[in-house]
């Protein structure tokens, strides 16, 4: 087993059974035991800290948290807020995830761009004012390859400051090649921590090797990566359990690479094409509140990103509490921003307002929209 492995079955966070412990034992903690851990260093990651901030008397607290994390989500970050958007270059996927519209199991007209196709995307998403891109794939390895990356890249280089992605796991020296080409930023979300339920949701693919997928994100941050985008699909298991397993991980990777900064997503089950529908742990708003508060008290200065998977009414609320990366006007689907309206979509937004009305919402809420992460002369 690799390091972070060994954490996690350590303390039994990648295991059904303890779950269910897990959970039975958060019912003892107490109020008093929430309110001292909100006053315990904040924005400094404790284990039990976590416990007590994911607890049920944690919901008591509530505002209190909610409170805390502002002041410290202002005080590291200012009033402003990063936006970004995505651009999907392809839907053919080689996996068989029970969640996911890309499915290969699906049957449907799959869309790959070419790079000319995806620059025309890109040359959208640029009129609307991002600087910030974030290049999406169905695990598509053959077609989108480190040639088609570097290649597609050193395009989006002249219209955008900050490049990141979000497709298959890859080697470390692949990594390094695309970081080289200017891709600077990986996301790469584990699903989730828990080895029973992702071999139940995973069956079929090279994303049913858990190892290789939790293990991604050291070749990423090994090659040189400045931003490491951890993330689990809400949904799939107990949130608690999920959001202790996803501080270790991320304390791990903040101990061993400091270079890298890490930001946490929150992506909540979303209505698609083909898919099993039927979830037993489905995340409520309340619930989402207090795992991003929970997760802003514990580490001050990794970025929280919250996509248009969520309500426009939620959004807004959260920009104000913790939130310091936002999307908006995405598009889910390979040439959704021009040319391939119709092509399948991964998965159906919630917030469909376009990047304006993001920004005049973020401005009348007193925040500063912020187009790019950093000037393309700070890294080059």
């Amino acid at each position: 087993m690799s390091n972070i492995e060994n954490i996690l079955s350590r303390k039994n966070l990648d295991n059904s059974e303890y779950a269910e412990k897990m959970i039975s034992d958060l019912s003892a903690i107490t109020t008093d035991d929430v309110e001292r851990a909100i006053a315990h260093k904040p924005g400094v990651y404790g284990y039990e800290k976590m416990i007590a901030l994911l607890s049920p008397a944690a919901k008591n607290c509530i505002e209190q948290m909610a409170q805390a994390a502002q002041q410290l989500t202002i005080q590291r970050f200012g009033r402003v807020l990063q936006m970004y958007a995505p651009i999907y270059v392809s839907n053919l996927c080689v996996n068989g995830c029970k969640y996911c519209g890309f499915n290969c199991k699906t049957k449907f007209e799959r869309t790959r761009l070419t790079v000319e196709q995806a620059i025309k995307d890109s040359d959208m998403i640029a009129s609307q004012g991002f600087r910030n891109i974030l290049i999406v794939s169905g695990e598509d390895p053959q077609y989108v390859t480190v040639e088609y990356l570097s290649q597609l890249s050193q395009r989006l280089r002249e219209k955008f400051s900050t490049i990141s992605m979000e497709i298959q796991p890859m080697t470390t020296e692949q990594y390094r090649d695309c970081f080289q080409a200017g891709i600077d930023g990986v996301s790469l979300y584990q699903e989730t921590y828990n080895r029973q339920a992702y071999e139940y949701y995973h069956p079929a693919g090279p994303k049913s090797d858990y190892s290789c997928r939790i293990n991604s994100h050291d070749s990423t941050a090994s090659a040189g990566m400045r931003r490491l985008g951890l993330g689990v699909l809400l949904g799939l298991n107990h949130w608690q359990i999920e959001t202790l397993a996803l501080a270790e991980h991320a304390c791990y990777l903040m101990k061993k690479y400091w270079r890298s900064q890490v930001s946490f997503s929150f992506p909540r089950i979303r209505p698609a094409e083909n898919t099993i529908g039927k979830y037993k742990h489905l995340v409520s708003e309340s619930d989402l509140v207090q795992m991003m508060c929970a997760l802003r008290l514990c580490f001050a200065d990794a970025g929280i990103a919250l996509s248009t998977r969520e309500s426009a009414a939620f959004r807004d609320s959260m920009t104000k509490i913790c939130v310091t990366q936002i999307s908006a006007g995405s598009k889910t689907n390979p040439g959704g921003y021009c040319e391939n309206e119709n092509s399948l979509e991964q998965f159906t937004i919630d917030d469909d307002r376009c990047a304006k009305e993001i920004s005049d919402m973020l401005i009348k809420n007193g925040y500063e929209p912020v187009w790019k992460d950093w000037d393309k002369a700070f890294t080059s």
